[in-house]
């Protein structure tokens, strides 16, 4: 089979592909023909060395694929000819940018017939992500006001179908291009953070769900009602800021991604009920694995970023 490695940090153009053998599913693990790849700006950083998280190179970046088992030796959830996605091992390396991955099938779900494998790889990591923040974190229920900073990207896209779906009021922050793009996904307030700002524009949120990180999650306590919820995906670790929050009142909870197979079924569902859909922006052949990275690093997209297989 054919992977994307690197055997040293730096840009694009380190990612090369290599001839490799096949994994071995261990028992409850399958074997994935993978269709397409999801791409997220974390495997950008990991690439550049920015955030040591798999080790040293040669390895093998990627999470998000959709596919199809090939075998499935030693588990009863699946069978040969399944058409599977999901986001295994995180964040473990699951060394998804190749044309085969082995996975444990607890990571994995059955592919809603609605969506292709382009779009079914572009979900977990985001999907995933914005389920935990809102969810299980968040604990949003119908009524509440929801701030999702970044929602034209790929967390905050999904994060606005997500809350919506659960019955909130749901406000964003997003480039000024991007408002047709999040009111088309349910955003019942928009602002261009690049004309307006958000701290004074708004006040009494219940949850704040924050995709950008910097000064955007210090400034957001300002808007959240007493006793309200700031969940980050990007300064999860940040004990000071945490203990700021705490000091007014206020939760903070960071969000680390991890497989959860009945997150997972709930994107499933919402799929399959016509209330989440998931945009990709671009898809890449497996050879412009490069080109790919290169928009990643530009950043500000709308949606994901795929590679076919």
């Amino acid at each position: 089979m054919r992977v994307i490695t690197q055997q040293a940090l730096g840009g694009p153009e380190v990612l090369t592909i290599v001839d490799a053998p096949e994994p071995q599913p261990l028992p409850t693990e399958v074997l994935v023909r993978v269709k397409a790849i999801g791409l997220n700006p974390l495997e950008a950083r990991l690439r550049a060395g920015e955030f040591p998280l798999i080790g040293k190179p040669p390895f093998v970046l990627g999470w998000d694929i959709s596919g199809v088992v090939d075998e499935a030796p030693q588990t009863w959830r699946f069978r040969p000819g399944d058409e599977v996605f999901g986001m295994p091992l995180f964040p473990r390396a699951a060394s998804a940018y190749a044309e085969v991955v082995s996975a444990p099938a607890l990571h994995l779900a059955r592919k809603p017939a609605s969506l292709s494998h382009v779009e079914a790889s572009a979900l977990p990591v985001v999907g995933l992500t914005a389920w935990q923040g809102l969810v299980d974190l968040g604990g949003v229920t119908a009524g509440d006001r929801v701030l999702v900073h970044g929602g034209g990207g790929g967390v905050g896209h999904v994060a606005i179908q997500i809350a919506k779906a659960l019955g909130a009021y749901v406000i964003v922050t997003a480039g000024g291009g991007k408002r047709e793009f999040v009111e088309g996904l349910g955003a019942d307030e928009v602002i261009d953070y690049s004309t307006a700002d958000f701290a004074e524009a708004i006040r009494d949120i219940d949850v704040v769900l924050d995709t950008i990180g910097g000064d955007t999650v210090e400034r957001s306590l300002g808007v959240l009602r007493p006793g309200g919820h700031l969940v980050t995906a990007v300064a999860e670790e940040d004990s000071e800021l945490a203990a700021t929050f705490e000091a007014a009142g206020m939760c903070f909870s960071g969000i680390a991604v991890d497989p959860d197979p009945v997150a997972l079924q709930g994107l499933v569902e919402l799929v399959e009920q016509g209330r989440l859909r998931v945009h990709v922006q671009e898809t890449f052949p497996f050879e412009r694995v490069a080109d790919a990275h290169r928009l990643l690093d530009a950043g500000h997209l709308q949606g994901k970023l795929v590679l076919t297989v």
